[in-house]
């Protein structure tokens, strides 16, 4: 399947049954293939008339109890800032796609990981946060659609599943078994009429008394310091005996996985983390590992974003270094291995 494709069948297998948005490169296969896919199992696509009116409308429909998604990338997902504050205000479950391109501005349509701080830091305004989700392959990219509406309804907060242009447009083999237990939780607080309910439900993000609007955002913080020890998620790849310790996502995730075999094939000693969760960051993963005459080195498509999230898990440990490539080049292999060698014989910043 295309990336875009599985994403859309990963959502109606997780239950989801409504979708607005708006096409925009390099993520509108998936508008398309839900306008078709979503009536097929009595679902709504819905195109709007922009990314403002898209996100409003997700907030509708979360509100009113259903599993609900949008997707875009750059540009539309920075329209959709304020809607996102008012769902994490709101508390309302949703999942959005950014299938992240070339910035800033209108950049072009190129793949590019930049909109990390966007994600993980908030983006909107207020103190709120997005549980943000990383695939590195299209079977997780279908497979992570089901997490990603589970993270939402057990946390009542929206989700972002975060992948760049080329996981959209790459073509690989996905499994797709037959049944999947999908148990959507009952929704006591959402907005279904009165008639289901003794008293009435209000979904609300405004409190304009500051004390009542301070105990709100307490209880935000309450859930988002639950949500941070137990969702952390990364894999490592060849950690063990590892001096020089690269950590990257996504696609950049791919490409330091040959990295690593190429470097071990040297005899220099290379491992890999890949953070799944990007918020919550693995951080207590990352800063056991940083133990010892260790080197850190993030990959990123961007000119250094997660690497402030690294320099926070390693805690003063050990050193950490960002090699990156801009406006929508993907980092090639050999140049990541040249760095590796540079560092692993005492290069040092430059």
């Amino acid at each position: 399947m295309k990336g875009n494709d599985a994403i859309g069948e990963g959502a109606v297998r997780a239950g989801c049954r409504y979708f607005f948005g708006y096409p925009i490169t390099p993520q509108s296969e998936l508008t398309h293939y839900l306008a078709k896919r979503l009536p097929e199992v009595g679902g709504l696509f819905l195109q709007a008339e922009s990314e403002v009116a898209s996100i409003n409308m997700v907030y509708g429909a979360s509100a009113a109890g259903a599993r609900v998604m949008t997707s875009s990338s750059g540009p539309g997902i920075s329209l959709m800032q304020e809607g996102l504050s008012y769902l994490a205000g709101a508390e309302l479950p949703c999942v959005v796609v950014n299938m992240m391109r070339g910035g800033p501005g209108l950049g072009n349509i190129a793949p590019s990981q930049a909109d990390y701080f966007q994600a993980t830091k908030g983006g909107g305004h207020g103190d709120y946060r997005l549980i943000v989700l990383a695939p590195n392959s299209v079977q997780e990219l279908f497979d992570m659609m089901l997490k990603a509406f589970d993270l939402a309804d057990k946390y009542r907060n929206p989700v972002m599943v975060m992948a760049d242009g080329i996981m959209g447009q790459m073509m690989e083999p996905v499994i797709i078994r037959d049944e999947y237990e999908v148990q959507i939780p009952p929704k006591p607080w959402a907005a279904t009429g009165m008639a289901y309910h003794e008293g009435k439900n209000l979904i609300n993000s405004c409190y304009v008394i500051p004390d009542e609007m301070e105990i709100h955002n307490l209880e935000l913080q309450k859930k988002y310091n639950e949500i941070r020890p137990r969702e952390q998620v990364c894999e490592d790849f060849m950690l063990e005996g590892a001096e020089v310790v690269l950590v990257a996502f996504g696609t950049a995730s791919r490409i330091c996985m040959k990295v690593v075999e190429k470097a071990r094939d040297k005899g220099i000693p290379v491992g890999l983390i890949r953070p799944i969760t990007l918020w919550p960051f693995p951080e207590k993963y990352i800063g056991e590992a940083a133990g010892g005459d260790k080197i850190f080195l993030t990959v990123e498509m961007n000119m250094g974003q997660m690497i402030e999230d690294v320099k926070l898990a390693v805690n003063g440990k050990a050193p950490v270094y960002h090699y990156g490539r801009l406006g929508g080049i993907l980092p090639d292999a050999r140049d990541v291995l040249t760095e590796v060698e540079r560092l692993y014989r005492g290069g040092g910043a430059r």
